[in-house]
């Protein structure tokens, strides 16, 4: 979900401002979201690099991170919406825990779209914290290094128990996937629109959908069209 400060910038108006409206935004998208049928929806909310940004625009995205909670999470419940939180949880305010614990708890039973947050979450430390965890049963003797394979690092991931991702959209005309779902989008199809996160609607986003169904996912195969 990129171009928040561009969007904002582009208009004359705070940073700040286009946060705010990148909350619409991913309101928007998970109604349509979940009205298209779609079964995961990872959204990449805020990444553990973030941090170094200015303290005014760190506490501003807190600050919505609560409002957003409290505003939506009663909605999400009664929409059947499911939220997963992924990401390095230890050393983070613990008001802000709470606040993922909340989300996660009250939205728990349900069966709907998983609406899966990744917060303070890079790739590259996902990965670390997972080879570690091996690591750590190896040195206990409950693992052998032989007995190790792609499945078990999967498992011990943040995103244990869900499907590697269809398709990845970055919005901004950024070209990079800048850290996200290193493991599990070895191969998603990826989507890069020029569209600023605060203007991406339910038109951008069915695009999105209908340039991914033209793909042709081989997965290191032959493709599986005529001629292929």
């Amino acid at each position: 979900m990129d171009g928040n400060g561009r969007w904002a910038r582009a208009r004359g108006l705070p940073r700040s401002e286009g946060h705010r409206q990148g909350v619409e935004a991913l309101r928007r998208t998970v109604r349509h979201a979940a009205d298209r049928g779609v079964e995961i929806l990872t959204l990449f909310s805020f990444s553990s690099e973030n941090w170094s940004r200015p303290p005014d625009e760190v506490s501003t995205l807190m600050g919505l991170l609560r409002l957003f909670v409290r505003r939506d999470l009663a909605e999400l419940r009664d929409a059947n919406v499911r939220v997963r939180v992924i990401g390095e949880r230890a050393g983070l305010d613990p008001s802000i825990d709470a606040l993922l614990d909340e989300a996660e708890r009250t939205t728990a039973s349900n069966d709907g779209l998983d609406l899966v947050i990744a917060f303070n979450y890079g790739g590259r430390n996902e990965i670390v914290r997972a080879a570690r965890r091996i690591a750590e049963d190896v040195a206990a003797g409950r693992l052998a290094p032989a007995e190790i394979t792609e499945a078990m690092f999967a498992d011990r991931l943040d995103t244990a128990g869900l499907p590697a991702p269809d398709m990845l959209i970055r919005t901004s005309g950024e070209l990079r996937i800048s850290n996200f779902l290193l493991w599990q989008s070895a191969y998603s199809e990826l989507v890069f629109l020029p569209t600023y996160w605060p203007d991406f609607d339910a038109a951008a986003f069915d695009a999105a959908v209908a340039e991914y169904l033209g793909r042709d996912r081989r997965f290191g195969g032959l493709s599986a069209r005529v001629g292929g």
